[in-house]
């Protein structure tokens, strides 16, 4: 194994992690308050989500759906995120659109529980539905942004992001973790690949 996938990622994850805290801080704090404002309910949502070695954790979000919104699930298992999207709070709805949503999860890379770069986390329920070698993603730290999410985003079907998330399970380095992290700004100023393009299941 690689010194930068031993040793290097962790490190490049605390440098990062601890120089965005202040980005953090204020964009939780700006948006936290107009998050109470549109309907009185709680700032974060804390996901539940599958990690590294399938180890269960708590992934950190500002909250973009109603409290107690249901969870909507697609044809292929996986979780329904449409521009249509009914759950959606107008503030929610923003941050969607922004990925400022994802911000606390900067939180789960200094705990270690997550990577800068790295698969997007699955539920539970959706890990059940893995097949063949896509339990591979698991054999690395979920991320805030990754080779899917640069890649198409939630366009893509599931399926397609979980052989890319495979795909970069075995292609782990420096300079391709660089390139995921400077294409993620542009990928979200440009606005691309936001919602799911297939129709939710029944």
């Amino acid at each position: 194994m690689s010194f930068y996938r031993s040793y290097g990622k962790r490190l490049c994850d605390l440098g990062i992690g601890i120089a965005a805290l202040p980005v953090v801080a204020i964009v939780v704090g700006a948006l936290g308050i107009a998050i109470k404002l549109e309907d009185c309910g709680p700032i974060f949502y804390n996901a539940p989500r599958v990690g590294k070695d399938g180890r269960e954790f708590t992934m950190y979000k500002l909250r973009s759906m109603k409290v107690n919104a249901p969870d909507l699930v697609m044809e292929d298992g996986s979780t329904y995120n449409g521009a249509d999207d009914p759950r959606m709070t107008r503030v929610g709805a923003f941050m969607r659109k922004t990925s400022l949503d994802e911000f606390p999860q900067f939180v789960n890379v200094l705990i270690g529980n997550m990577s800068v770069v790295g698969p997007r986390p699955d539920l539970l329920r959706e890990t059940e539905l893995y097949r063949g070698d896509e339990r591979r993603k698991l054999e690395v730290k979920p991320g805030i942004t990754g080779y899917a999410a640069v890649f198409g985003r939630n366009s893509l079907p599931w399926r397609e992001r979980l052989k890319l998330d495979v795909e970069y399970v075995d292609r782990v380095s420096f300079p391709l973790d660089l390139k995921i992290f400077l294409m993620t700004f542009s990928t979200v100023f440009k606005q691309e690949g936001i919602y799911v393009e297939d129709r939710k299941g029944d």
